[in-house]
């Protein structure tokens, strides 16, 4: 009886195997038009009102997500990176990088409610805190945060970073983690009392961009352009314990925390898809075709799906007017 019992279980596991990887296979689902023309830079996501924020240099499209269509723009910026959404006030911060400013709207109406102006420059990522109620901007030309209160509606502090900040993420317990890119580390500060904790060296990593956080596992997955690399990070000690070959132009990196991958978006028409074996232990799975320079995403959990902001080129490169669009990728 033991010996059947444990063949009927390997059978199982047999037949079960191959629709588990399929299941983990992406594939392109559609397509979604979206109005403007212009640079594009992050995508974010409300998982409140399931609604999808792209960024679209003077404006931001709006697409809920129920439908995946496009429903609405906030305009007026001069120059947008991020959007970080504060569920608690129901407002959206569009970090203004040319306008040395943040755009606050309401994120029922999309109505704008204020500007608020930054005493630094190139205010890039943006990131919302619910540990300390803060929104926090990354400036990469004058390598520090400004910190602002989302229900005054202005700026209360900054903090020196040491180097030209990317990617942000918080741990929900009062620390942020931020990419240096030209330091080629990872710096870590309290997000009540604006101290720096520490800053560690990334290497082998250089020219940081993405950063996602696995909590559970204490880990950061930290994506680098200059090795084509993802460094894996154990949070509590800042060392980097695994590196794992991805394409090139990297700029964003998302982490699946129920299906246990890693998505990085590369520039050069690929996203690299990783498995998590154990905390250290990862391997390349699917190296997903995308298009140039789709290099911007943001990870739905409930649905597991991606979503790429691009726009077509032509034989010779250019950008093809009215083209600006969403890659929608699922799992097979």
């Amino acid at each position: 009886m033991k010996n059947l019992v444990k063949s009927l279980f390997a059978a199982a596991l047999l037949s079960t195997a191959p629709a588990m990887l399929h299941a983990q296979t992406y594939v392109l689902d559609k397509k979604i038009p979206l109005t403007g023309d212009g640079g594009y830079d992050y995508v974010s996501i409300d998982k409140v009102n399931n609604k999808l924020y792209v960024s679209h240099g003077t404006m931001v499209n709006v697409v809920d997500l129920a439908t995946e269509k496009q429903v609405a723009t906030i305009e007026g910026q001069k120059g947008n990176h991020g959007i970080a959404i504060d569920n608690k006030a129901n407002k959206g911060f569009i970090s203004d990088g040319r306008g040395n400013s943040v755009m606050v709207f309401d994120l029922t109406t999309f109505k704008t409610l204020a500007t608020i102006p930054l005493d630094s420059k190139g205010a890039d990522a943006i990131v919302y805190d619910a540990f300390s109620d803060k929104v926090f901007t990354f400036n990469g030309d004058s390598n520090n945060s400004c910190v602002v209160d989302p229900n005054t509606m202005k700026q209360v502090g900054t903090v020196a970073l040491g180097g030209a900040p990317e990617f942000a993420q918080p741990d929900g317990k009062g620390k942020m983690y931020n990419n240096l890119e030209d330091k080629s580390s990872l710096v870590v500060f309290d997000t009540k009392t604006l101290k720096v904790i520490r800053t560690t060296s990334l290497s082998p990593c250089g020219g940081p961009t993405g950063l996602a956080l696995d909590l559970k596992n204490n880990r950061a997955f930290t994506v680098c352009r200059e090795n084509k690399g993802m460094s894996v990070v154990d949070m509590t000690s800042g060392k980097v314990v695994a590196t794992v070959p991805i394409g090139s132009g990297v700029d964003a990196v998302s982490y699946d925390a129920e299906t246990i991958l890693v998505f990085c978006s590369n520039g050069d028409a690929t996203t690299t898809i990783i498995k998590q074996k154990s905390a250290d232990e990862y391997s390349v799975v699917q190296t997903l075709a995308t298009q140039t320079r789709a290099k911007t995403m943001a990870l739905d959990p409930k649905t597991h799906k991606i979503y790429l902001s691009v726009v077509d080129r032509d034989k010779d490169n250019k950008v093809v007017p009215g083209s600006f669009q969403v890659l929608v990728y699922k799992m097979q």
